[in-house]
């Protein structure tokens, strides 16, 4: 087993979906614009080195189908004989590409790969989606498993006694701490601004909109000027009794991020060393709680930040 390092790592910013900067760009234009970002900057990485690309994607339908990592290849500036492969772990699809890629690396198999994930939320309101019945016996054994995130989150909420309090107060200082990291230009070095044309509304009260030309130079999605007596008067959006808001959930967001990955015997420089990661199947009606499992344990220590 060789040891495996992060060289770079890039990303755009994180856009509204439907209102942001990127809700007329297709999700493998971003995952291209990434993997050309992390090219150039790293100009001694011959591209026909780079053995495969994998991405992560949640939705695989529309512009998300069709194998969108080959599909990248073909829009980026590697060459057409990098293979490219796509999955689909939920939210963690992005993070599991990575941990492929290493495993790959690991094994002996490849030495240098780009792996990470994209989501465009926005995308989903510019196709028309195909329609399909939810399998019966599915249905019947673990109807939960189709259950929204926000609705998870009500189910979490309670099983753990996490009152909306004390989730509102966690969100503001979740807000406190982007908008400190921002001032700090802590993200600087990581988002590459992609230029794009979007669909802008220029009247809330009739939905006119005009399509014009701009750059995605940051994160949009976040709300400094958030404070706790704000968040308290938002109602909840899941369930008429819940305590889950528009305030204390994930927002929704277009975006893209790409890393790349290699043996550690290839880079002279490193972001991280990483270690290998474990799944598991969470209860479906909560499945943002990866550590109610015995097995969370052995999560820890995934990778670890060099410098």
């Amino acid at each position: 087993m060789r040891d495996v390092v992060i060289v770079d790592s890039v990303r755009t910013g994180l856009a509204k979906s439907f209102r942001g900067s990127f809700n007329l760009t297709r999700p493998d234009d971003q995952v291209a614009h990434c993997i050309d970002a992390l090219l150039s900057r790293n100009e001694s990485i011959d591209p026909v080195e780079i053995e495969d690309v994998i991405v992560g994607a949640a939705s695989q339908i529309g512009e998300q189908g069709g194998n969108i990592a080959r599909l990248a290849v073909i829009l980026s500036n590697l060459p057409t004989s990098v293979a490219g492969t796509t999955i689909s772990r939920a939210c963690s699809s992005g993070l599991n590409s990575i941990a492929m890629a290493a495993t790959q690396i690991s094994s002996g198999y490849s030495d240098i790969m780009i792996a990470g994930g994209v989501e465009s939320i926005s995308a989903g309101q510019r196709q028309t989606s195909g329609t399909s019945d939810i399998h019966p016996s599915i249905l019947e054994k673990s109807p939960d498993i189709f259950m929204a995130m926000g609705n998870t989150a009500e189910v979490v909420a309670r099983r753990y006694n996490v009152t909306r309090e004390a989730q509102d107060a966690f969100a503001l200082e979740s807000q406190k701490r982007i908008a400190a990291a921002q001032n700090a230009n802590l993200f600087e070095d990581e988002i590459v601004p992609m230029k794009v044309k979007w669909k802008k509304i220029i009247d809330k009260a009739t939905g006119e909109s005009e399509i014009v030309a701009g750059e995605c130079i940051g994160d949009e999605c976040n709300r400094p000027e958030t404070t706790i007596e704000g968040l308290s008067k938002l109602p909840t959006v899941f369930e008429e009794d819940g305590t889950v808001t528009a305030g204390n959930a994930s927002q929704l967001s277009d975006g893209a991020s790409m890393t790349l990955v290699m043996s550690e015997k290839e880079p002279k420089n490193l972001v991280a060393r990483l270690w290998p990661i474990l799944e598991d199947g969470p209860s479906p009606d909560a499945s943002q709680m990866k550590w109610e499992s015995a097995r969370f344990s052995r999560y820890r220590n995934c990778f670890q930040l060099q410098g």
